[in-house]
């Protein structure tokens, strides 16, 4: 979990190839059941309609085992799927300063909150709505900054084994984290 473009999608995608686990982007999910983006179904809907889907699209991604599920940044706004994540996952939030989000997103016209007049100024205000709610959900935080992927993906896996999360053939330890549990990655 982390804000919009921490590289919460691509670390997801890295972390799932190397532990041969399963993937779910939870926006992308949701854009396939919808049948339109994200962007069109908050103009049309809005935001309190999408977070529901949002929440049930959370829900059934939890229930599956061996699963990275990469959230959409504002997953952690909804109580009930704060309670989800850290109790039944185990999180990882991936920071970003908002002026390196704001280089990485200038030209996405994609992302509905940050269609507005002054997106840098958006990134700051979700930063500060946002970070203290992932961090009171994150069993850990890795700085994105500009490392590169693959660095940032062996940081991941190095902290997963170190906490027995998974065990040093990139396989979940059957002691710490039960097979049925799901990692929640950004």
């Amino acid at each position: 979990m982390g804000l919009p473009g921490s590289g919460k999608t691509t670390v997801g995608r890295q972390l799932a190839r190397r532990l041969g686990w399963g993937l779910v982007d939870l926006d992308a999910q949701i854009e396939q059941q919808i049948g339109c983006s994200i962007r069109d179904y908050f103009a049309e809907v809005g935001e309190a309609s999408f977070r529901e889907l949002e929440a049930q699209a959370l829900e059934h991604a939890l229930q599956q085992p061996r699963q990275i599920v990469s959230t959409g940044g504002g997953i952690v706004l909804r109580d009930d799927n704060r309670r989800a994540l850290g109790s039944r996952s185990v999180c990882l939030y991936l920071r970003c300063r908002p002026d390196e989000l704001f280089r990485r997103l200038r030209h996405d016209r994609q992302r509905p909150l940050l269609q507005v007049g002054n997106p840098l100024q958006k990134l700051r205000e979700l930063q500060s709505q946002r970070e203290p709610l992932y961090e009171r959900v994150a069993h850990f935080s890795f700085e994105t900054g500009r490392a590169s992927i693959n660095t940032l993906v062996n940081m991941v896996l190095m902290q997963l084994e170190l906490a027995g999360v998974v065990g040093p053939e990139r396989v979940p330890s059957s002691i710490d984290a039960p097979a049925a549990q799901p990692t929640a990655a950004a």
